[in-house]
């Protein structure tokens, strides 16, 4: 097993199409929220099909944990005093998962290039 990493939704779609920047991180430990799943399954409906889309929903849903209102709470704080970076809920739900488990945040959105505890891969 490689590292512990918050793979946000950008990551995990990388990852399945097989991005040669992210296969160091094939083996990493995987921690996301059912939140990324969403847009992940989404992703891939689009680019996809079903059976595709359900089957990596349901392989790495062991590996999301659910967000507490306290979360929520400090995300929206974080988004809000980050609003010229015009984030996504999401994505500051998952960036501040990350900082608050104090593992790092896999992503390759230009948002999150230049802030603490990102591991920025395009």
């Amino acid at each position: 097993m490689g590292l512990t990493l918050f793979f946000d939704t950008y990551a995990l779609m990388e990852l399945v199409k097989g991005n040669p920047a992210y296969e160091q991180f094939a083996d990493s430990t995987i921690v996301t929220t059912r939140l990324n799943l969403m847009e992940f399954h989404y992703g891939l409906l689009r680019t996809s099909d079903k059976e595709t889309a359900d089957r990596y929903f349901d392989a790495l849903l062991p590996h999301a944990i659910n967000v507490s209102d306290a979360l929520i709470k400090q995300s929206n704080l974080f988004k809000y005093r980050q609003k010229d970076r015009r984030l996504s809920y999401v994505d500051a739900i998952s960036y501040t998962f990350a900082c608050a488990l104090g593992i790092p945040f896999l992503t390759g959105d230009k948002q999150f290039e230049d802030l603490p505890n990102v591991e920025y891969v395009k």
